[in-house]
């Protein structure tokens, strides 16, 4: 889940920097525009991407609630706030950032996956998976969506669950090895080996890495 929320903050960040450094130099350049603009909303977004990649996530967070002191339904300034806060381990404020978020726009895929995923940070697994059932309906086409609630589904040991929603990801993205170990993880775990040891073998004949599939092997030998 934290994937889909990092490629999300990786998505707002318009400054192209590699280096830490190089992520600093851009912080000064955005100071100094800002100075000459204190107004100008997308300068503060853009200074708060860099505070987020520099994992400045206490000065994000100012940044963030300068911009939603002017407009409180910036959407944006919501959603990575409520990212920051997840950092932070502030969880009842990404809570309420990611339900204000879904009161303006209850379909936003990103929000209830960020809700899902605090709710699990917070121990309340059923909740979160309600959430991502709610996702699985709204956006049937979306991948994220049974990823992560095959994943949670896993942990949670509700593995009928979790291989449909395994079997759902693999259709959506045949070409996802991840999604087809785990599909084969959740067959072993169920102990249906046998067809575990079939999935292992169309992986094989497919070019996959023998390197790869051996672990795989190695557990329905037990």
């Amino acid at each position: 889940m934290l994937l889909v929320l990092s490629v999300a903050v990786t998505q707002q960040q318009t400054v192209l920097a590699q280096t830490n450094q190089e992520w600093r130099d851009s912080l000064s350049v955005l100071n100094q525009q800002i100075a000459q603009s204190p107004y100008s909303v997308d300068l503060h977004l853009r200074k708060a991407a860099v505070n987020l990649e520099l994992q400045q996530w206490e000065f994000a967070v100012d940044e963030y609630k300068l911009i939603l002191r002017n407009d409180e339904k910036n959407l944006t300034a919501l959603f990575y706030r409520a990212y920051a806060y997840t950092h932070l381990r502030r969880y009842d404020l990404a809570k309420n950032d990611y339900n204000d978020i879904l009161l303006e726009e209850p379909t936003h895929l990103e929000a209830r996956l960020g809700l899902s995923y605090v709710y699990q940070l917070m121990g309340k697994r059923n909740d979160a998976l309600d959430l991502l059932s709610i996702v699985v309906e709204q956006h049937p086409d979306s991948v994220a969506g049974y990823v992560a609630r095959a994943s949670l589904e896993t942990d949670m040991r509700r593995y009928d669950a979790a291989l449909y929603d395994w079997e759902q990801a693999t259709r959506l993205e045949p070409e996802n090895l991840d999604y087809h170990l785990s599909y084969v993880d959740v067959l072993i775990r169920m102990g249906k080996n046998e067809v575990a040891r079939r999935e292992l073998n169309k992986l094989a004949d497919k070019g996959v890495n023998q390197g790869v599939l051996r672990e795989y092997y190695r557990k329905i030998r037990k």
